[in-house]
């Protein structure tokens, strides 16, 4: 059946329409204001009027939540999990893992590969180390970093079924020419993070994007400028930012935005199995995790990855800048689209894939539509 939503704000990713409607089923067939709407027989009408239709919200840095971590590579978990976070308005997704044994990560990727394979909420996979800085660390088990390493890419990529679209790596490490130029040639894009580099090293870098900004890198000095410096400086690099207001005070996430623009910016959620479990203890890769009041910390009182729902990120990083509902869309889902190629998402377009969220007034998620089905309703409303 054809639905179509009418009276919205439609933040469709390249403009606004103050009262609009959109015509959809598995992807949407038109988009357009309120006057040029006719309505057509058999179709489901869903009235949002007082609400904000954006594009469905992009995750490319996760580890979990509810309970699951992707390292657990449960087929039944990892879809359980993905379910639940329909309620924060995610509709792409890619499985992060981390810093484990060899044998650890292969069970990973094998379990995300499964459930892919039916579950095309899953676009790509986020593999975060092991080939990083033991300098910056962070939440990550030092016994088990590697250096960059081809071939062991090579194998993890066929592991996957060519899945892996993002790698966090310190560069400077090693010699990483063979391992950046696989990774460039099978469409991994390469990130910096978890790295101690000097401006001087990540200028010879492929890398064009920076895994969680500020946290767990070599900071900005006024005699070097460090990785948090590289990245302000290259124009074409692509910042994550955890915005919850703990990983990055909100002056400097501000800073950020000033430095690099709606344009440049993706919002994620580096989130780990306690997500949506409230306070207690939880685990981070065999690591104990003591989660209270809305931080995740080890025993040593590191970050731990963080509990942040993506509607969260979404309302913070307004409230943060000051930017607009249209430049928070770009951050949400428009700039992961372009990055990774995901020519189906990101947009409110005929043509694209009908992943959209209704937003309240205050951006509590109203409505999450995936292919066009709706997959989670707040019935509140």
């Amino acid at each position: 059946m054809k639905k179509v939503i009418i009276n919205a704000e439609v933040y469709t990713g390249e403009n606004v329409i103050a009262d609009g409607y959109v015509r959809f089923g598995k992807e949407i067939n038109a988009v357009g204001n309120m006057s040029e709407y006719i309505p057509e027989p058999d179709e489901e009408v869903i009235d949002a009027a007082e609400s904000r239709l954006v594009p469905g919200f992009i995750d490319v840095h996760s580890h979990g939540g509810y309970g699951v971590d992707n390292m657990d590579g449960d087929v039944d978990g990892i879809n359980r999990m993905i379910a639940t976070m329909h309620r924060e308005g995610i509709t792409s997704y890619f499985p992060t893992t981390m810093t484990q044994s060899t044998e650890s990560i292969e069970k990973a990727l094998t379990g995300i590969r499964k459930a892919a394979e039916n579950n095309p909420v899953i676009q790509g996979i986020h593999l975060e180390g092991p080939f990083i800085s033991a300098v910056f660390k962070g939440a990550q088990p030092e016994e088990h970093i590697k250096l960059p390493d081809a071939a062991l890419m090579r194998r993890w990529q066929e592991l996957s079924g060519g899945l892996i679209r993002l790698v966090t790596y310190a560069p400077e490490t090693s010699d990483a020419t063979a391992f950046e130029k696989y990774c460039l040639d099978n469409r991994i894009v390469l990130s910096i993070g978890h790295s101690d580099a000097l401006r001087s090293q990540l200028q010879k870098s492929k890398a064009t994007h920076i895994t969680h900004l500020f946290n767990a890198q070599r900071g900005l000095h006024h005699r070097e400028p460090g990785v948090t410096g590289h990245a302000f400086l290259e124009e074409n690099i692509y910042v994550e930012m955890i915005v919850d207001g703990l990983h990055i005070n909100p002056e400097m996430v501000k800073i950020a935005f000033k430095q690099k623009g709606a344009d440049r910016i993706e919002l994620i959620t580096d989130a780990m199995r306690a997500k949506g479990m409230g306070d207690g203890i939880s685990e981070l890769g065999g690591q104990k995790v003591i989660v209270k009041d809305g931080q995740a910390r080890l025993e040593s009182g590191n970050l731990a990855g963080s509990v942040l729902g993506f509607q969260e990120a979404f309302r913070n990083i307004i409230a943060f800048t000051g930017c607009s509902i249209l430049d928070a869309v770009k951050m949400s889902s428009v700039n992961q689209a372009r990055e990774f190629d995901l020519v189906r998402k990101g947009g409110i377009a005929p043509g694209k894939d009908a992943d959209m969220v209704l937003l309240s007034e205050s951006f509590a998620v109203e409505r999450t539509i995936s292919y066009g089905q709706t997959v989670y309703k707040n019935n509140r409303k």
